[in-house]
């Protein structure tokens, strides 16, 4: 205690503000030095303005974690994720400096990059450039909306900003323009970007790489661009957010001219600091360079604990007068306050689920009947919005009568989220991670590719959105190879904690449907362009069964051979067990719409399905093999796709690559010879 008394005395006449930015850069230097790994620069860069938004403007609920109404911080360069656990721990979140002291170490709640779903207080996963970008114009969209649903006269109960710092790294991804463009576009005036223009990448200096002019960019994206020349004069960087929240048509972009490791005698403004610890003599030297105590080392100081305390105190009041403004809204409101408090616990409303199942008989592209079911929802769940990358006609999204969420109507459930496929889904994340929103995003199967690391991302973090891809396989027809997917079934299965479903016929498609908007995690459906039979569902297994990702739909006595199938392959698979029927061979047909369902049911069930005894099986699927081992074993025949498709007619290619009955009934004769 007297070392630590020392410590106060010798920073007694240093500002309070000062004070409180030296504690953040030097428990983020102390956070990278005891992990041995990490990224010290950006964090002692960042602090000073990181400090001003946090302090001066930011709504935060360190006791009330969940509360819809607070504001939303992204930290878009992970990295720097000491800066983010140094800001929680001073602003009174559970973040304590035992958690700081196990910076990236197994089991903590302070790992490399920032996770929300492992540390309390952040609202979005971060690390992978740029993805944070997008996530805060998903968050400012989330906002408005609700304002927009929710907001009378005289009872603001949705009413907060969005703010995020980012790096040139954000910037240099694509997503940040596909982001950017679209923020602007729709003029989300309560989104902030704070950007880090500190001049290094982990290269050396940007200008090998990056000369373009950033405020320039974001002016054309219409946005606010406000400078800050010198990131460690605070009143310049209160002046500009304050300017920023004072305007009300554009989002603005604040550019701060920071120094990367600031404080550093040797390795400020270098890459050197960008992503290794100082070392101990450096971290010396830098702390004696901030008036700050050499051998102090995760140290807080009095007078910053006191400041942490009165801000929670602020925060506190804030959030008790809109508890009661809640409380007064609820009285005057009754309807729109219960569905509101509803929708931000997650809970699906009685009856939500109650839909027609489709006639028998009708061919039907799953994507015209994932249309419909769409369509049906939206009646009946008003947190269900979302849209399509410029595809509403092909993917079937757009349902008439929810309005057009745009720049004049904030109250529109129907997204146009243009030729952006990779800044739609981490829109889409974002909303979900938001709360209140079931939201979806389209496009055409095989640009899942653009979207694939935001689509792990969701999964890693637990945001309940869904995505609707159409023309699922060669099926495309004429399109040809550059638009049928072949390897994507497998990659997207791949994805953990993301469930992939492609089903068979319409009634497959509408369980698919009530599948993903009960479930809490997020998940994909792949919907055909090509027509499926709607199967009599008195004759075949019910199709309520595809919750359990694999069930049989006809099977005779101790059947000899197995046929699995998914989406339009599932004909294939029943016209070939006809086919063998009518030659005296017994058999069954499973559907497989969803493989990671299948594997978490118990292994009785799959044994029912599958008998272990009954190897003789063949796959058909119209893409390639893998994730299908597992289902048709050793002895199995897979039939599907090797190569990539081509340019003709949907019936052509299924002949052309022979994934047809006739390939079916020959594999499953040379099986049982």
């Amino acid at each position: 205690m007297t070392q630590e008394r020392e410590w106060e005395s010798k920073l007694a006449q240093m500002d309070i503000d000062e004070l409180n930015i030296a504690t953040i850069r030097t428990l983020a230097m102390d956070m990278v030095q005891a992990a041995n790994s990490g990224h010290p620069g950006a964090p002692m860069g960042c602090a000073a303005m990181a400090h001003v938004l946090w302090s001066r403007h930011m709504k935060l609920a360190p006791n009330h974690v969940g509360w819809s109404n607070r504001d939303r911080f992204v930290l878009s360069n992970g990295h720097a994720s000491t800066l983010l656990y140094g800001l929680l721990h001073l602003n009174g979140y559970p973040v304590s400096l035992d958690d700081l002291k196990q910076f990236r170490q197994m089991g903590s709640i302070t790992p490399g990059h920032p996770e929300n779903h492992v540390t309390p207080g952040i609202d979005t996963t971060t690390g992978p450039l740029g993805q944070g970008i997008a996530n805060a114009v998903g968050f400012a969209i989330a906002e408005s909306h609700l304002a927009a649903r929710y907001n009378r006269p005289g009872h603001d109960v949705v009413d907060h900003y969005t703010y995020a710092i980012c790096g040139d790294g954000c910037l240099m991804e694509g997503i940040s323009a596909e982001a950017a463009s679209i923020a602007g576009h729709l003029g989300l005036s309560k989104l902030i970007v704070l950007y880090d223009n500190n001049h290094i990448t982990i290269d050396g200096t940007t200008d090998v790489s990056f000369t373009e002019d950033v405020c320039a960019r974001f002016e054309a994206h219409q946005w606010n661009v406000l400078r800050v020349e010198d990131g460690t004069d605070l009143e310049a960087i209160d002046a500009a957010i304050t300017l920023a929240k004072s305007q009300h048509e554009k989002p603005t972009l604040i550019s701060v001219r920071n120094h990367i490791g600031f404080g550093s005698p040797h390795m400020q403004d270098t890459s050197k600091v960008h992503g290794s610890p100082l070392g101990a003599e450096e971290i010396r030297l830098t702390k004696a360079a901030y008036g700050w105590p050499e051998d102090a080392q995760f140290f807080v100081p009095e007078r910053v604990a006191k400041s942490r305390s009165e801000r929670v105190a602020k925060h506190d009041a804030a959030y008790d007068a809109w508890k009661r403004g809640f409380e007064a809204y609820r009285a005057e409101y009754p309807e729109l306050a219960q569905e509101f408090e509803r929708r931000m616990r997650g809970e699906l409303p009685e009856g939500w689920d109650a839909l027609d199942a489709f006639e028998p008989g009708k061919a039907m592209a799953t994507r015209a009947a994932g249309g419909k079911v769409l369509s049906a929802l939206h009646a009946k769940l008003p947190e269900l919005m979302g849209g399509s990358a410029d595809l509403h006609e092909s993917n079937k999204t757009y349902v008439k009568g929810s309005g057009d969420y745009s720049k004049a109507d904030r109250a529109g459930r129907n997204m146009f989220f243009g030729i952006r496929e990779h800044a739609m889904a981490s829109i889409v994340n974002a909303m979900a991670l938001y709360g209140g929103f079931i939201p979806y995003g389209a496009t055409f199967l095989v640009f899942s590719d653009y979207m694939r690391h935001c689509i792990r991302l969701g999964a890693l973090e637990g945001a309940h959105a869904l995505w609707i891809w159409t023309h699922d396989s060669i099926g495309v027809g004429e399109d040809g190879p550059t638009h049928q997917p072949i390897e994507h079934f497998a990659s997207l299965r791949a994805i953990p904690d993301f469930v992939f479903i492609r089903p068979n016929d319409a009634n497959e498609t509408l369980e698919a449907f009530k599948f993903a908007i009960a479930s809490k995690r997020p998940v994909g459906l792949a919907l055909s362009r090509q027509n499926c039979r709607t199967l009599d569902r008195s004759v075949y297994g019910s199709a309520s069964n595809l919750a359990k990702g694999a069930y049989v739909l006809v099977s005779d006595e101790n059947p000899e051979y197995i046929l699995l199938a998914s989406g339009s392959e599932v004909d294939v698979a029943l016209d070939a067990y006809e086919m063998l029927k009518a030659e005296g061979k017994r058999g069954r047909v499973v559907s497989v719409p969803a493989h990671r369902l299948f594997f978490e049911q118990s292994a009785e069930y799959r044994e029912s399905v599958l008998p272990a005894s009954v190897k003789n099986r063949v796959a058909i699927e119209a893409a390639v093999e893998m994730s299908w081992e597992k289902l048709i074993g050793d002895n199995g025949t897979f039939i599907g796709m090797s190569t990539y498709g081509a340019s003709a007619p949907a019936e052509l290619l299924y002949e052309k690559f022979g994934i047809t009955p006739k390939a079916a009934v020959e594999a499953v004769k040379k099986l049982l010879k």
